[in-house]
C-alpha cells in the first residue's frame, strides 16, 4: 500500500515535470502550429560586432607593478608615491596564452586571462571577452608606459576600489 506522503511526493514530481515540459515548449525549442496567417517572420538576431583592438598592447603592461588606489583626484600624486613604495611586494601582470594578460577581476581571488579591448570612442578596457565595456571590465584612464590608471566599470566595484594606480617597478638588479 502507498502512503499518502509518498503519493503526494509522486504527484508533486509529476506536476513539476509537466510544468517543465510546458515551459520548455515555450522557449523556442519546439514550434507549435499557428492558426493566424498574418504573423510576421521572426527577426534575425543582430550579429555581435567584432571586438576592436585596443591602442595599448598586452605586452606593454606585462611586468611588475606597485599598486595603490585613490578616490579623490587630488590624491593622485600621493597615491603614485604609495604605489611606488609597494614595489617591494609587486603586483605581477604576466602574458596570457592567447595574447591577453593575467590579472584579477574585481573580488576574484584567482587571476585569469583578460583581454585589452578598444572601443569606437577611443577608450581602452581590460576585461574578459565579450561586449565592450562589460560589467567586469576596467577602463584604462591613463597609461604612459610607467604609470597605468584604471577604474572598474561596475559601479559597486568602482566605489570600493577607486582608481587603481599601477606604477612600474624598476627592473631587478
Amino acid at each position: 500500500m502507498i502512503s499518502s506522503a509518498h503519493a503526494r511526493t509522486v504527484a508533486n514530481l509529476a506536476a513539476a515535470s509537466c510544468l517543465a515540459l510546458l515551459l520548455g515548449a515555450c522557449g523556442g525549442g519546439m514550434s507549435l502550429p499557428s492558426f493566424s496567417s498574418s504573423s510576421p517572420p521572426p527577426e534575425a538576431e543582430p550579429g555581435v560586432a567584432p571586438e576592436m583592438p585596443a591602442t595599448i598592447r598586452g605586452d606593454e603592461i606585462v611586468g611588475r607593478w606597485g599598486l595603490a588606489s585613490f578616490q579623490n583626484p587630488a590624491d593622485r600624486a600621493r597615491t603614485e608615491a604609495a604605489a611606488r613604495a609597494q614595489c617591494k611586494n609587486p603586483y605581477v601582470i604576466t602574458a596570457g596564452s592567447s595574447g591577453g594578460v593575467i590579472m584579477h577581476l574585481a573580488d576574484q581571488a584567482t587571476p585569469q586571462e583578460l583581454r585589452l579591448k578598444g572601443s569606437p570612442s577611443g577608450k581602452n578596457y581590460i576585461g574578459p571577452a565579450g561586449p565592450t565595456p562589460g560589467e567586469q571590465d576596467r577602463e584604462i584612464i591613463s597609461f604612459d608606459g610607467r604609470v597605468l590608471i584604471t577604474r572598474f566599470i561596475d559601479k559597486d566595484a568602482a566605489t570600493r576600489y577607486g582608481n587603481m594606480v599601477y606604477v612600474r617597478c624598476a627592473p631587478r638588479a
